[in-house]
């Protein structure tokens, strides 16, 4: 199986700076992921928008964008679930 190249929006790499130390490695390894499979089981499609998705690690939401012709996805946000679709 090919595998998706992961672009990092600088809004959300900020996000993820932010974020407390404990929960870093488990968003980074659950994106590490996504480059092989970016519709794991649990993702759901954000209404809206063709190509936008999220996966939940944790309280958190990591939201993507998926683009199959190039084989591209980019990370948009990284938020705890309360604040993340404000």
């Amino acid at each position: 199986m090919d595998t998706y190249k992961i672009d990092w929006k600088a809004s959300a790499a900020k996000e993820l700076k932010r974020l407390d130390r404990s929960v870093v490695p488990r968003v980074t390894e659950a994106v590490a992921h996504l480059a092989k499979d970016p519709f794991p089981s649990g993702y759901r499609k954000l209404k809206g928008s063709e190509h936008t998705y999220r996966i939940r690690v944790g309280d958190y939401r990591v939201v993507y964008e998926v683009t199959k012709g190039r084989r591209a996805l980019q990370i948009i946000r990284i938020r705890h679930r309360k604040d993340v679709y404000h």
